[in-house]
Formats: C-alpha cells, structure tokens, sequence
C-alpha cells in the first residue's frame, strides 16, 4: 500500500499509511494508531512486530494508521533524544485523526519498544473511548533512550493506569533482549498496585491494566509461537 504525507498544526510533516478495515462486524469508527522503535536504531513503519500486530486489529474492525516518526523515510526533521517532540506529534497526528474521522468512537494507540515509552505520554481523551498497548516497553534501556529523562516517562504512566478511564494493555516476553525477566515482572507487579490504588470498597472505579507476560518472547517477536500468543492477546484484547 502506498504512503501519503500530513502536515500537522506544528509544520512537522509525518509519512503514514492507513489500512482500512473490511471486517463485515464493523457496527462503529475504530482506528488504532500504532508506533514503531527508536527510529536511531532503525525504527520505521514497516517493521515486522507492527505488520503482525495489523492483522488482528483489521479483523477487529480498527482502521490502523502506522506512521514513520520524524526524520524516518519521508517525515521531514530531525528525531530528539528525550522523545518530547515525538510526543507532541502524536498528540496532533491524533487530532488530525480525528478532524478526519469525526464519527470516531474508539481509539487504540499501540507502541512497540520505543514507540511504547511516546505512547505512554498520550493521556486518555475525555470525550472518546482510549486504550493503550505496550508491547516490549523498554524498561531496561529506559533511561539512555530518554536522555536520562526517565522520571517524566515513568510519572506518565503511573498517571495512565491510574486514571480511571484508562484501558491499558502491557505485554512483554520473558526472554527480552534489553530487560530481565524479574526486572519486568517487579515493574508489572508496581503497575497493578497503583491501578488498584484508585479502587474504594467494592466499586469498580478504577482503570483497566492487563500485563501479559509470554513464554520464550524476546524483544524482536521473531519466535513463532510467541507470535501465536501475541495475535491471540491481541484479538481478545481489541474490541
């Protein structure tokens, strides 16, 4: 499929590509905006964890909107260190979104390593249903590809599951190139703490957050059954 460009509010221009679901379920608008790497590293729209994870949200009947962050293939500046640009273009890329798709009722906003740190900035809308997906979150080399700026990412998501509008789902493998596997599991573990800590009595006025944690997945995704148990949690996941 071929790309297109979009210049938001700010003059940044982003390369994206936007893949329309033809599921004959469709009864409401649903698009998934999904992020890739660090693109120092290489990250582009194209990467294979982003390509698998497309399927099951087409099948789910989300439109998905990959795009190329600043600076990769034809989206036009220079990336930072900190992520804060990257973070204020995703805010009005999903405005643009939405100006776009205004009978829109549900957004997914989806990260993969590097893109799961920009995605965690984004708060939950008021006035449209919003879920987060993390895939990889790099909580291991969190701090260099912050610029040390880690304090600010990790209050945004103490922030994120805490809301109690959020809907929120983590998933990492347990054999991660960049985090140790009790590294994550005592990460996850806080996460589901402070998600519980907005709970009074019996209600259930809290947010959602699911951690889900898959046997012999590395960073890269590239082992067949974890693939599998990805696109499962996915496809129960995306509604």
């Amino acid at each position: 499929m071929s790309s297109e460009v979009v210049q938001l509010p700010s003059g940044t221009v982003l390369e994206y590509v936007l893949l329309r679901s033809t599921s004959p379920q469709v009864r409401s608008k649903k698009l998934a905006v999904c992020l890739h790497p660090w693109s120092w590293m290489g990250g582009r729209m194209d990467d294979p964890v982003l390509q698998i994870v497309t399927e099951p949200l087409l099948e789910r009947g989300y439109d998905v909107l990959r795009y190329n962050s600043r600076g990769v293939g034809k989206s036009k500046g220079w990336a930072s260190l900190t992520g804060a640009q990257e973070v204020e273009d995703l805010k009005e890329l999903v405005q643009w979104a939405r100006l776009t798709s205004p009978s829109l009722t549900k957004l997914v906003l989806l990260g993969y390593s590097h893109g799961s740190l920009i995605t965690s900035m984004h708060p939950v809308l008021s006035d449209l249903e919003t879920s987060h997906l993390l895939i990889s979150y790099p909580l291991g080399p969190r701090h260099w590809l912050t610029a040390f700026h880690t304090h600010r990412y990790t209050t945004a998501l103490q922030t994120l599951v805490k809301d109690p509008r959020s809907n929120v789902l983590i998933v990492y493998g347990d054999e991660d190139n960049f985090t140790a596997v009790d590294s994550y599991d005592a990460w996850a573990n806080s996460l589901q703490d402070l998600n519980l800590s907005g709970k009074t009595g019996d209600s259930d006025d809290h947010g959602k957050l699911e951690v889900v944690k898959v046997a012999g997945a590395s960073h890269f995704w590239r082992e067949h059954e974890a693939v599998l148990r990805l696109i499962d949690v996915l496809r129960e996941w995306a509604t």
